[in-house]
C-alpha cells in the first residue's frame, strides 16, 4: 500500500507539477488570505488528481485537501473525529514553487480518530518520497522502490542544533518571546515549506521543528515521519499531535530531554 499511494505521488508529479515548474502564468496564481498566501493552476490539478487516485485505491474513504478545505471551511472540523480520512497538501511551499524556488513537495497522510496512521511527503524535484507507518519506521524510496531508513539526528546540546523555528504565525506576545531568543540555536532554517523542512528533520540534519498553527495537511504527515525516524514531538502543552487541534504549538525533537530543552530555551520567561 505504502509504495502504491508513493508511485502515484510520483506520476501525478510528473504530470501535473514538474511541466509547470517555472512556467506559470501570471493569471494562474492568485492570492487567498493574503498577497504571501498562494494558490495556483497546480495545487488545484494535483489536489483534483490525487483525489481521483485515492478513490480508486481506497474506496470509502473520504480526502480533504488544502485547497477544498479553504473553500469550504466546515471540511477541516471533522478530520480531527473521523474513523479514517486522507488529508492532502497537493502543494506544499507554493510561494517557492510560484517563485522558481526548487523547495516545494507533496504532503499526504491517512489519519484515524485524529491520529495520523500512514504518510507520504513527495519531493518532486529528487522524485522521492519519505514513507512513515505507524510502528513500522520510516524511510525513503525512490521511483524504482529503492529504500533508506530515516532517522532523526542524535541529541546535542542547544547551542549546536540545527533548528526550523516558525514564528511567523506566533501571537504578538509570544513572537517578542521567541525572536530573540532564535541565536540560541546553533544555526536556523526557514524553508517555508513544511514537506521540507519535515523531510530534513527526519534525515538527521536538522535538530528541532517548531510550528504555532497546525492545520492537519501540513503537520500529520511530517509529525508521524519524524516520530517513525525515532523522534519526540508533542505540542507545547506536553500532549500527542493530534489532527483536531489547529493551533498552540508543536514542537519536534531528538528525545524528550532535547524536547524540553528546546521549550525551555524558546517560552520559559
Amino acid at each position: 500500500m505504502a509504495g502504491e499511494v508513493a508511485r502515484t505521488l510520483a506520476d501525478i508529479a510528473r504530470a501535473e507539477i514538474l511541466p509547470r515548474f517555472t512556467r506559470l502564468e501570471a493569471a494562474e496564481v492568485r492570492s487567498k488570505t493574503g498577497p504571501h498566501d498562494l494558490v495556483t493552476v497546480v495545487d488545484e490539478a494535483v489536489e483534483r488528481a490525487v483525489g481521483s487516485s485515492l478513490a480508486r485505491l481506497f474506496p470509502g474513504i473520504p480526502v480533504v485537501g488544502e485547497e477544498a478545505a479553504s473553500a469550504h471551511p466546515g471540511l477541516l472540523a471533522g478530520i480531527g473525529s473521523a474513523e479514517f480520512v486522507f488529508v492532502c497538501d497537493p502543494l506544499d511551499g507554493t510561494a517557492n514553487f510560484a517563485a522558481g524556488l526548487p523547495l516545494f513537495g507533496t504532503m499526504l497522510a491517512l489519519i484515524r480518530r485524529g491520529e495520523p496512521v500512514a504518510a507520504w511527503i513527495h519531493d518532486p524535484i529528487r522524485g522521492d518520497t519519505a514513507i512513515a507507518l505507524r510502528g513500522e519506521g520510516a524511510w525513503v524510496e525512490d521511483e524504482e522502490g529503492n529504500r533508506r531508513d530515516l532517522r532523526v539526528a542524535p541529541a546535542v546540546p542547544l547551542g549546536r542544533m540545527a533548528a526550523v523555528i516558525s514564528h511567523r504565525m506566533l501571537p504578538a506576545e509570544r513572537a517578542a518571546l521567541v525572536r530573540p531568543r532564535l541565536g540560541l540555536f546553533g544555526a536556523g532554517w526557514e524553508l517555508r515549506c513544511a514537506a521540507q523542512e519535515w523531510r530534513l528533520g527526519a534525515s538527521g540534519r536538522v535538530h528541532a521543528l517548531f510550528y504555532w498553527r497546525l492545520l492537519p495537511w501540513d503537520h500529520a504527515p511530517g509529525s508521524l515521519i519524524f516520530a517513525e525516524a525515532g523522534g519526540f514531538v508533542r505540542r507545547l502543552d506536553g500532549a500527542p499531535y493530534h489532527a483536531g487541534v489547529h493551533a498552540g504549538g508543536l514542537l519536534a525533537a531528538p528525545d524528550q530531554e532535547s524536547w524540553e530543552a528546546v521549550r525551555s530555551a524558546l517560552f520559559e520567561r
